[in-house]
């Protein structure tokens, strides 16, 4: 005869540490392809549509600025007499007495400026200028900052504070002033603009990563990895790297909207890209005599401006929540 368990029994039922049968094993698993940092990263990522769509904003702004004016039948310095100051898709009396006659001429999509320069070559071949001084500058930034701040955490202590005070200093003087000195006395080109721009702009970056260093050191994988004898450059390059890199994109992505802003603010005051050359800053400081006759001279580059330190700000925002090791999914 059956012996029933009791209710208030504290028998073991023998049937529950039974093997479990092939039916319960493949209820239990997760079939999952597997799928590395990166491509975990931007699979998630595409799951942000804001984020892809500022994506594809720069990517059509990459391609008008770099791509297009190579096909584009109008020249940014070439002075078209009888055109000036038309407005977007007119043409001058020359152009239309030669349209008359049957030849071809292709439209100011843009109008043209004061002194008869196309616009759209001038605003693509404007921001060609702008993203060329943020990318490079960010780039700079990134380098500088990286390798300081990774120093200054993993040494840590009296070497720690001493790197730190000195970014502290750098971080009080006021840096753009000392900008705008350097470009008076140097030849303010992109080169000169990337390299003033990236040493006094690379100490927000260097923060970042030395907190996030000082962080890692303390946790407990890193412990034990390190306590099982893993070698420093494995430890680096598999828990540092992966672990400080969401991070350090989001400061590229912002600091490449800086250095534009920084660059038009240059241009705007007179103290960057030099005329005839264009630049956003450098246009909208020649639309200021012509706003209220000519607004759109201004708009343009103003429109420019704003969408793409905007669409940097948010991609980057997408890279922070969507490459994080933290993050939810």
């Amino acid at each position: 005869m059956e012996n029933k368990k009791q209710i208030l029994s504290m028998q073991l039922n023998v049937d529950d540490f039974a093997p479990a049968s092939d039916s319960e094993k493949e209820s239990l698993s997760v079939m999952r392809e597997s799928v590395s940092f990166w491509k975990d990263g931007l699979r998630r990522l595409r799951k942000n549509p804001i984020a892809m769509v500022s994506l594809a904003v720069l990517i059509i702004v990459l391609i008008l600025a770099f791509i297009v004016p190579a096909f584009y039948p109008y020249d940014y310095a070439t002075q078209i007499r009888g055109s000036e100051n038309l407005g977007p898709m007119q043409y001058s009396e020359a152009e239309q007495a030669a349209m008359a006659a049957g030849e071809k001429v292709f439209p100011h999509i843009l109008g043209t400026d004061s002194l008869g320069r196309d616009y759209a070559v001038r605003v693509m071949m404007g921001t060609r200028v702008s993203l060329s001084v943020g990318l490079l500058a960010s780039v700079l930034v990134l380098l500088i900052g990286s390798v300081y701040g990774s120093v200054a955490g993993f040494l840590g202590g009296k070497v720690d504070l001493f790197m730190m005070r000195i970014v502290d200093i750098l971080m009080s003087v006021p840096s753009f002033l000392i900008i705008i000195t350097l470009n008076i006395y140097m030849n303010a080109g992109i080169r000169t603009l990337v390299v003033t721009i990236g040493l006094f702009s690379w100490m927000g970056v260097a923060r970042i990563v030395r907190a996030e260093v000082l962080s890692l050191r303390e946790r407990d994988f890193i412990l034990a990895s390190e306590g099982l004898g893993a070698r420093k450059s494995w430890v680096i390059t598999r828990h540092f790297a992966r672990n400080v890199f969401s991070p350090v994109l989001v400061a590229s992505t912002n600091s490449i909207a800086s250095a534009i802003l920084t660059e038009s603010s240059l241009s705007y005051l007179g103290f960057g890209i030099s005329i005839p050359n264009p630049s956003w800053g450098g246009m909208l400081e020649g639309a200021q005599t012509y706003i209220l006759t000519h607004p759109s001279l201004a708009v343009y580059p103003g429109v420019c401006i704003l969408l793409t330190v905007l669409c940097f700000n948010v991609l980057g925002n997408g890279f922070r929540r969507r490459f994080s090791p933290n993050s939810g999914r």
